[in-house]
């Protein structure tokens, strides 16, 4: 791996990049992966590698017009790919899923999740548009997209002010003014379940052991729709204003089995 070669590739976008060897850490810091550091001259990209870890990173595709660039991992026959950006106001990257992601713009789509990638197709004017933070389609603010549901008729009674929103749980959270959940599947949670059962495999529980009725159980649902509407605030965004009630969906990050790489949290 040239290290001098990608340190300068990352010079290309304005951004620093150090390679550190995990030995040397303890803590958080001790994962091997790619994570935003920050000293006294500011943020920098940072590649965390285990001592006996043999990947090689390259970058693959540079746009500096965009201020992002593709960083693909190699390991063997494994292929990981990473997008490195400035993202309004810090820098960022996260996983791409996709064996077909060749360059900047092709990641851009990929993290698009199929509602967006619908909307845009349906609703989108103009295809220069296509990976701004607002068009005709969408609204997006760091990993979230929000789509309008203009026909969307809610229980105000049932609408949360300064909802989080996060991805599961951790991270600075997104704060909604306004937030509305439906649908979803309910299931049963206990300090033995934190996972979670569904009513069938919670109702064999409590048939098949009596006592299990005092494990404090939680009735929760999992996976409902959220939809929003108002301010949504984030220390390392732009406020945006959502007029009208949207459609809250994630990018695809998550869906790469290389993810976990990504010690970064936004």
């Amino acid at each position: 791996m040239d290290i001098g070669l990608l340190e300068r590739k990352f010079a290309c976008l304005g951004a620093r990049l150090k390679v550190t060897e995990t030995s040397r850490r303890w803590g958080r810091d001790s994962r091997a992966g790619i994570d935003i550091g920050t000293d006294g001259r500011g943020e920098f990209f940072e590649i965390r590698l285990a001592p006996a870890e043999r990947v090689e990173y390259e970058v693959v595709d540079l746009r500096e017009d965009l201020r992002h660039l593709l960083l693909l991992g190699r390991e063997g026959d494994e292929k990981r790919k990473f997008l490195c950006g400035h993202d309004e106001r810090h820098w960022f990257v996260c996983a791409v899923p996709g064996k077909s992601v060749a360059g900047v713009l092709t990641a851009f789509r990929a993290l698009q999740p199929p509602l967006v990638k619908y909307v845009t197709h349906v609703n989108l004017k103009r295809r220069k548009n296509l990976f701004r933070r607002r068009n005709e389609a969408y609204v997006r603010q760091g990993e979230w997209f929000f789509v309008p549901a203009p026909a969307m008729k809610v229980d105000e009674r049932l609408v949360n002010r300064n909802e989080p929103l996060t991805r599961g749980g951790v991270g600075k959270p997104h704060v909604c003014q306004y937030a509305y959940r439906t649908g979803g599947h309910a299931v049963y949670v206990s300090q033995k379940f934190p996972g979670g059962v569904g009513e069938s495999e919670y109702a064999r529980i409590i048939a098949e052991n009596p006592r299990a009725r005092g494990w404090r159980w939680q009735r929760m649902v999992r996976e409902p729709l959220l939809y929003v509407r108002g301010a949504v605030r984030h220390d390392d965004h732009k406020t945006v204003v959502l007029e009208g009630w949207h459609r809250v969906v994630m990018n695809t990050e998550g869906s790469a089995p290389w993810a976990p790489r990504v010690v970064f949290l936004d």
